[in-house]
């Protein structure tokens, strides 16, 4: 029996909720409930394959934790699904764009029929987790939307922007490697390497850094502090995909 886990984001219980539950089971989930507030989805985001959102009239003053959802799935890449009626589909897609929505289930809903279709959906998307992870930090919001586009059809992506949200990312996570900006403000990523590798846990994790600068002396400062490589943030899509690959293949890194 598979052992996907669903996070439901919902306002209270009652028998549609209970009945729901009793398929998503039946089915095989592990199921995670959650009321629409940030500290209660954050704590059941933990290890989901897929986000359900059961809509109710808590999505119109709601728009705190719809924002979140939105960062959420477009981080960890996490397929949403939604249950609702048109006019609470239509006020969740002010937060969360219609192209970030897996899929849309209308009021009045069939549970056990649901249920299969959400299993098939959690199935894929649990296959695509067990792929390398990468975690991305970069504080350049739109690099690393592009670089997170370019990976995400084979690894599985966090994309974080400051070095202190990644120290918190990997306490309580071991990605298989990360993609590092060089040049961040605040804390900048020698720094947030050095932070990294001073702790057991994380201190064999493979970093490779992003850099914008190409001439030797600033190559050599990147090279120095002995990553397990780096990237050229003018490289092409192709060129750092490949070369990401071949790491993962090889274990060593070939642009020194």
């Amino acid at each position: 029996m598979t052992t996907e886990k669903i996070l439901i984001i919902c306002q209270g219980s009652g028998f549609i909720v209970e009945a729901l539950d009793n398929n998503l089971k039946k089915a095989g989930f592990t199921t995670e409930f959650a009321e629409p507030a940030m500290k209660n989805i954050e704590a059941g985001r933990t290890d989901c394959d897929i986000i359900l959102l059961l809509a109710d009239d808590y999505v119109y003053n709601s728009a705190e934790a719809l924002v979140y959802v939105k960062d959420i799935i477009t981080d960890d890449d996490i397929p949403l699904c939604i249950i609702g009626y048109d006019q609470e589909i239509v006020e969740i897609q002010k937060y969360i764009p219609e192209d970030r929505i897996h899929r849309v289930f209308k009021r009045p809903f069939d549970a056990k029929n649901i249920a299969d279709e959400l299993l098939a959906i959690a199935k894929v998307a649990s296959e695509k987790r067990l792929g390398k992870r990468i975690l991305l930090v970069d504080d350049d919001p739109t690099f690393l939307k592009m670089l997170q586009s370019w990976l995400s059809d084979k690894y599985r992506i966090t994309a974080v922007k400051s070095g202190m949200q990644a120290i918190t990312y990997i306490a309580n996570h071991k990605p298989d490697l990360i993609l590092l900006d060089y040049d961040m403000p605040i804390t900048p990523g020698s720094q947030v390497m050095e932070m990294i590798r001073s702790e057991f846990d994380s201190s064999e994790i493979p970093i490779i850094f992003l850099t914008g600068k190409s001439d030797r002396e600033s190559i050599m400062r990147v090279v120095n502090l002995k990553p397990q490589g780096y990237l050229l943030k003018s490289m092409s899509s192709d060129d750092i995909v490949a070369a990401i690959d071949n790491f993962f293949i090889s274990n060593k890194w070939d642009l020194y």
